[in-house]
């Protein structure tokens, strides 16, 4: 019914060729998410009094957190036998470029980075892990977006056959239409950004710390594990008569109840989400704090 309407895709790759390789799609969209990211996060700085020499420091971390968190999620969630079960499949752990990057893994190693990075350097910026994750929840919108969009490139991270008129033939890997699920992910995590950044730019002043981090994580992974059916799966964990489970159904849960938790501590603790500088006390005073914001 829908045939004529099938999207065929062909596209190469590799955008530059050089030699026997050369710069592909996935790369530049790869590292372009994170200079997006680190973009937004500048905003993000200036508006709250953040010293913006800290931001090199931040794209350091960020880019080694998500590539070896991403490569060892891969590793360890998906194919362990084979990583772990020869030196042959041990040493291919330590070579990325021959595919296998999981985002749960990728997204440990951003908490673990985010741990780092505020004990390191938010102690003299006033600023601590959760105001940090609040942020990045929102940044981690925009670069997932860019890189779904590179997975599209490179054919890979594609549905199950449909005959829906949105349904792709990725010529170079399937020859019937399937679901584009990559490009949903990137349709859910751009309009999760979208909203996020919206609500930080007008209603800061309403927010607790920790409520964007929960907000992010209920309706990212809650999508992730709906999308997960449309999904070829990599590993099948168990299935329920005709329907799979697979791993990314798996890690998505502890993500989804995480942010559940997070938002139920953020309403009861009241922290503001904004930045708060301490300020010298005044005669009889002990303490007093106030948020920095420029509207």
């Amino acid at each position: 019914m829908f045939g004529a309407l099938i999207i065929h895709w062909n596209a190469d790759p590799i955008l530059i060729h050089i030699g026997m390789g050369g710069l592909r799609w996935y790369s530049l969209l790869f590292v372009g998410g994170f200079i997006v990211g680190l973009h937004i996060f500048r905003g993000f700085f200036r508006r709250e009094g953040v010293d913006e020499k800290l931001l090199d420091p931040l794209l350091y971390s960020m880019l080694i957190a998500v590539i070896v968190g991403a490569r060892l999620g891969h590793c360890i969630f998906y194919q362990p036998g084979y990583y772990f079960g020869s030196w042959a499949g041990f040493a291919e752990i330590f070579q990325p470029w021959k595919g296998g990057l999981a985002s749960h893994g990728g997204a440990i190693g951003m908490i673990i980075a985010m741990i780092w990075y505020s004990k390191k350097y938010g102690a003299g910026q006033h600023i601590d892990f959760w105001w940090m994750m609040d942020r990045l929840a929102i940044v981690t919108c925009f670069t997932g977006t860019m890189i779904r969009c590179g997975n599209f490139f490179n054919s890979e991270i594609y549905g199950f056959p449909t005959d829906l008129p949105w349904g792709v033939v990725f010529e170079r890997v399937s020859p019937v239409p399937v679901h584009p699920t990559m490009l949903y992910e990137a349709l859910t995590y751009i309009t999760l950004g979208v909203v996020l950044l919206t609500v930080y730019r007008k209603r800061l002043d309403r927010m607790y710390r920790g409520q964007f981090l929960g907000i992010f994580l209920i309706a990212c992974f809650t999508m992730r594990f709906l999308l997960e059916f449309t999904k070829n799966p990599s590993v099948t964990v168990f299935t329920i008569g005709s329907t799979v489970i697979n791993m990314g159904h798996i890690l998505s849960i502890p993500f989804i109840v995480a942010g559940i938790v997070i938002l139920i501590a953020a309403g009861r603790k009241k922290v503001p989400a904004k930045r708060i500088v301490p300020e010298k006390p005044k005669r009889g005073q002990t303490h007093y704090a106030k948020p920095l914001s420029r509207q």
